[in-house]
């Protein structure tokens, strides 16, 4: 399995590199920023299988609940399930980091930033 993560955040939308040779125990050690507005309460993991010359097969998801992050701060290493049709499958581990921004300094309306690591 040659497994990446797309992180989905809203309509914004990112991509881990792809972890080439690492089987079921991927490590990707990645930052990833995203601008998060009010109402935004989740992030979510496809993680997804790369395959040269097909299209790249779907492993499985995770629900990232972002409250606590907001709180905190920031949120250390968890293990979230990755789920596909409803059955357990696994699970990755993330942690996060908010950043709060002050919008008078911006010209976008943005209230801060968020970064996540996957292991």
């Amino acid at each position: 399995m040659d497994p990446y993560v797309i992180l989905i955040c809203r309509t914004q939308e990112q991509q881990s590199s792809v972890a080439s040779g690492h089987g079921s125990e991927p490590e990707w050690n990645e930052n990833f920023v995203f601008n998060v507005s009010e109402g935004v309460n989740e992030l979510r993991l496809k993680i997804m299988d790369s395959d040269t010359g097909t299209a790249h097969d779907f492993v499985g998801e995770a629900t990232i609940p972002l409250d606590a992050l907001f709180t905190e701060g920031s949120i250390p290493p968890v293990a979230y399930n990755v789920v596909k049709d409803g059955h357990y499958c696994g699970e990755i581990r993330v942690g996060l980091t908010f950043t709060h921004e002050d919008r008078r300094e911006r010209s976008e309306e943005s209230f801060g930033g968020w970064k996540e690591s996957g292991y």
